[in-house]
């Protein structure tokens, strides 16, 4: 089994300890099992690894390593939710009709009727030796929601999980099972369940080209359309809600980390040591976008008429106030000097930022 890139995720980390039976129908997972163990009251949560942070026009809601959730009704005050089955890391969470849905290690999926106060565990799938099932341990990297019923849940190994009961039930599909490689023409769109046919050169395995690439990041767009953006500069668009999808290539071959979506088809993918390429027509041309950063960028989120603001490695925000604007690069340093990696951002009601990251979350304000 190929190893995650370590800095596709801010890392890998997960947890043992304590004892709770599962309660999503995994009878043969064991009783010890990180996975469907309850997370524990930790102190200093607030400053544990945190990976994605999400509003639901209540409060917001941040999760990161050993299952932690947290609650903020400001974001600047922050809880840890009391109820959450499992110390899996947690890596995603989303939002939709003012319900959560968390995802992470070991295929765990999670979710919240109450703002995120308790949570239930629709989904669990560990790794066990000896096991044939080929989404076990596999782990879940973004999840997305279009409506309170149907979501995606993307991960390692081009693994896609829908929805269409809300979480109930999860269909799996490996993504590099149904598409091919474009070639110069363009993309090649097959339906749901048509293997492409897949053939490497010797040059390409040198290159340690991948079939099946993680799938770090998922959105929507204003028109509907679904983009997905992973590693080795792959891109994945659906434009029947995710029916079918198409395999794309950027301009570049690492690692993108994140993805945002504006009005229409216009999306911008971000990653590996600064990178980031934007589209006004879902992927079919890119335009390389000059950020002034080597650091990579690990999330972002889209402000209106275009605007943006991304965060990354070594403290870096990137901020524009619209489409046309060039990104200006700032340094996010905490209160002890730390240039943390940051993981995640979001807007808060007073004007400033929260920001998210392998030293938690914390606030940042942009000075013009």
């Amino acid at each position: 089994m190929r190893t995650l890139p370590a800095a596709a995720l801010l890392l890998i980390l997960a947890c043992p300890l304590a004892a709770q039976p599962p309660a999503d129908g995994s009878d043969d997972v064991p009783a010890d099992d990180p996975a469907v163990l309850a997370a524990e009251p930790m102190p200093r949560v607030a400053h544990s690894l945190l990976l994605d942070v999400v509003a639901n026009g209540k409060g917001m809601a941040a999760v990161g390593e050993r299952g932690h959730v947290l609650l903020s009704s400001d974001g600047s005050r922050w809880t840890q939710a009391e109820h959450v089955p499992t110390r899996a890391t947690l890596t995603a969470i989303a939002e939709a009709g003012g319900r959560y849905w968390a995802a992470g290690h070991d295929g765990v999926i999670l979710h919240s009727r109450d703002d995120g106060r308790s949570w239930e565990r629709q989904r669990v799938s560990p790794w066990r030796p000896g096991g044939a099932d080929p989404e076990a341990g596999v782990p879940l990297l973004d999840i997305l929601f279009l409506d309170e019923n149907h979501g995606f849940a993307i991960g390692a190994y081009s693994l896609l999980l829908e929805t269409h009961d809300g979480g109930a039930s999860w269909r799996a599909r490996f993504l590099a099972d149904e598409t091919e490689i474009p070639d110069e023409a363009g993309p090649v769109a097959t339906p749901a369940g048509e293997p492409g046919d897949w053939i490497f050169s010797e040059d390409e395995l040198q290159l340690e080209a991948e079939a099946d690439p993680h799938l770090n990041a998922i959105v929507r767009t204003g028109s509907g359309a679904l983009l997905i953006a992973g590693e080795r500069g792959t891109v994945f668009r659906s434009r029947d809600r995710g029916d079918t999808w198409e395999r794309l290539s950027l301009p570049y071959e690492g690692s993108m980390f994140g993805v945002l979506a504006w009005q229409g088809d216009h999306v911008l993918v971000f990653g590996l040591r600064g990178n980031v390429f934007e589209s006004m027509d879902l992927g079919d041309s890119w335009i390389e976008v000059d950020t002034g950063t080597t650091s990579s960028l690990m999330g972002g989120h889209a402000l209106p008429d275009g605007g943006a603001v991304i965060v990354g490695a070594e403290g870096v925000v990137l901020h524009r106030q619209h489409a046309g604007a060039p990104f200006r690069v700032r340094t996010f340093t905490n209160q002890a000097g730390e240039t943390p990696v940051l993981s995640g951002v979001l807007p808060a009601a007073d004007g400033g930022l929260v920001v998210i990251g392998d030293r938690g979350v914390d606030r940042y304000r942009i000075e013009d």
